[in-house]
């Protein structure tokens, strides 16, 4: 596994989501330089300063940051996550057109400053921006992807964990489809360790209705901590992160990030979070992976849902 030598993250916003990724960058030590860019210079200038302070403390980080987009320059990652902030009881569809007129702007400065890099967009709705960003920059689809379902993915692995009595990394489960919504867990290759979860010793136990109210926790999880707090930032954070340490890293891991997909099951011109390769050089989805009927059935109404979007946008 070869990680990239002198690797430099940029990140596009220095609001709650951006400052909590390069905080969890500077922990886990996943680069030798993190940039961090905002329009608000006495907010971004801030923000670098409080990190920097405690830079003793984590890895070999360097932290600069500023409002001129020079800072990013050279980047190997930019993280997007500038953007409309999502207000309690607004869907992430509904920020999709402020959000796509901010990306059409900022895209092109972005691709100027560094045109090699990998672009990791946060900013929701995640999947409507994607497409966004693939057609506004023209980059291959591989080099142009969102956090997609990593983080619900995590969430639905929390609640089986908790439920079932056993660790978070022996649950292997994963949501997909929209990040939104439409998302929806595959329960048919769900497993507990090497068991499949409908063969679990319990699941005399686990009815269809609490797998439907689990995944109904997974799908309004959001909402819940906007409503309590304002804003989601650690967990994405964190997951955002996990996606940056697979492409630095040269991983070639696993992972559910929203591509803009190419006759995958059927579905081209939509970007949704599908099982998918991440690696150096960016995301591939697993054309393999299975799924029941009912699952392709779901899967498709989530392109749908989202193709209604992007046509109303004139994506």
């Amino acid at each position: 596994m070869v990680a990239l030598e002198n690797t430099k993250i940029a990140i596009v916003g220095a609001g709650s989501v951006g400052t909590s990724i390069a905080y969890a960058a500077m922990i886990r030590g996943v680069a030798r330089r993190i940039a961090l860019y905002d329009i608000d210079e006495p907010k971004v200038r801030a923000e670098v300063l409080d990190l920097a302070h405690g830079s003793q403390f984590t890895g070999s980080s360097d932290i600069e940051g500023g409002s001129d987009l020079d800072v990013i320059t050279g980047a190997n990652i930019v993280v997007i996550t500038a953007g409309a902030k999502q207000k309690p009881g607004q869907t992430r569809i509904d920020l999709a057109a402020t959000n796509v007129e901010i990306l059409s702007s900022l895209m092109p400065q972005l691709i100027d400053r560094a045109p090699d890099a990998i672009y990791l967009l946060v900013t929701n709705p995640c999947d409507v921006l994607t497409v966004a960003a693939q057609q506004i920059s023209q980059l291959p689809a591989h080099r142009v992807f969102s956090s997609g379902t990593v983080l619900d993915t995590s969430r639905l692995r929390w609640l089986l964990a908790n439920r079932l009595g056993v660790s978070r990394q022996s649950v292997h489960a994963h949501i997909i489809g929209e990040h939104g919504d439409t998302e929806f867990p595959l329960w048919s290759s769900a497993t507990i360790g090497l068991t499949p979860l409908a063969d679990w010793d319990h699941a005399e136990h686990f009815p269809h209705e609490e797998l439907d109210d689990i995944a109904e926790q997974v799908r309004n999880a959001a909402y819940h901590v906007i409503e309590g707090k304002g804003a989601t930032n650690y967990a994405i954070g964190l997951a955002s992160v996990r996606i940056i340490e697979a492409i630095l890293r040269d991983e070639r891991a696993i992972l559910p990030v929203s591509t803009v997909l190419n006759e995958f099951r059927g579905i081209s011109g939509v970007a949704l979070s599908v099982p998918s390769i991440v690696s150096a050089s960016g995301a591939v989805p697993v054309p393999t992976t299975p799924l029941s009927a009912h699952e392709l059935e779901q899967l498709h109404t989530s392109a749908n849902h989202l193709r209604a979007t992007q046509d109303s946008l004139g994506l």
